[in-house]
């Protein structure tokens, strides 16, 4: 570590960790019922947050009425909670407590890839499970992680050094070149394109039968390395259950000649997965941003609704 980051204008980061540190030694139970107050202070302190989970919630369960879109926003954002007090849970347990909690089905689907020599791409979605997804798959197999930079030093160093504790290694979000080298260094890769992306690349793509600016990449990458691709999706159990990760086995005929029909097989693999747990989808996200400005303005106060 940088001595750098002793200096007292971090002391308050490091305060942040330190609290972090202790609420990891706290029973699951424990951790889980704290995590929904944290969800309902939330709610009211983040009214923003709130507007475009709605407005999600709106547009993807077009079937539910008002009432229950209500009660599904609620657990959201006390998922949201739960999400922060998964982080020192991955960070600091010991890989005995995650095996305790979390309970790995098709492991065997990830080895058969393996052997094929070409890299293993595991694709997933931004749940509130991200963190502990993470964790669990690193117990699993060693794989690389696509992360998006923080320019909160102390931060940086907390993510690098406890997210490669247990077998994880980072690549920069935009660094493709990396994650390339690492496919054809016949490593894993995880990581999620399913938010919102407007740079080179981007196609409009259905998800929820809603046009939204997608990252057709994934398949790109499965052609230029020959690598699988292999879904994979966790989510959090009901009470005090734990955790059920499911690495599926790899897409067939997968890639195709056409991107954006890949992008969109993968976002109905989404859609099931969020209907399985509605509330452990990251709804707080403007997912349903266009490419240009004639593109219907969703979160805006003239939002349009869907037909």
């Amino acid at each position: 570590m940088q001595q750098r980051l002793l200096a007292p204008r971090y002391w308050p980061a490091w305060a942040g960790i330190g609290v972090l540190r202790l609420l990891a030694l706290l029973p699951y139970p424990w951790l889980i019922g704290i995590g929904a107050v944290l969800g309902a202070v939330l709610r009211l302190a983040a009214p923003r947050f709130v507007r475009v989970a709605r407005r999600n919630l709106e547009l993807c369960f077009p079937e539910l009425d008002a009432r229950a879109r209500a009660r599904l926003l609620d657990r959201h954002f006390a998922s949201l909670g739960v999400a922060l007090l998964e982080v020192p849970l991955a960070w600091w347990s010991s890989p005995q407590r995650i095996a305790r909690l979390a309970q790995v089905e098709g492991r065997e689907h990830l080895e058969a890839a393996k052997t094929r020599g070409r890299g293993v791409i595991l694709l997933t979605a931004h749940f509130t499970t991200m963190e502990m997804a993470g964790r669990v798959l690193a117990s699993v197999t060693p794989v690389g992680f696509l992360y998006r930079p923080t320019s909160n030093a102390v931060l940086a160093y907390a993510l690098e050094r406890f997210r490669t504790g247990y077998g994880g290694h980072p690549i920069p979000r935009d660094d493709i070149r990396a994650f390339i080298g690492a496919l054809r260094n016949q490593e894993c890769v995880w990581y999620a394109p399913d938010q919102s992306y407007r740079k080179k690349g981007a196609e409009m793509v259905r998800l929820f039968g809603i046009p939204a600016a997608t990252n057709t990449l994934t398949s790109r990458l499965a052609r230029m390395t020959g690598a699988p691709v292999l879904p994979y999706f966790l989510q959090r159990l009901p009470g005090t259950q734990g955790y059920r990760a499911v690495i599926h086995p790899p897409l067939e005929d997968f890639p195709s000649d056409d991107a954006v029909a890949d992008t969109e097989r993968f976002n109905h693999l989404i859609e099931a997965q969020v209907r399985l747990v509605p509330e452990q989808y990251l709804w707080i996200h403007r997912r349903f941003k266009g490419l240009t400005e004639d593109y219907p303005d969703y979160y805006g106060r003239q939002a349009p609704r869907r037909a």
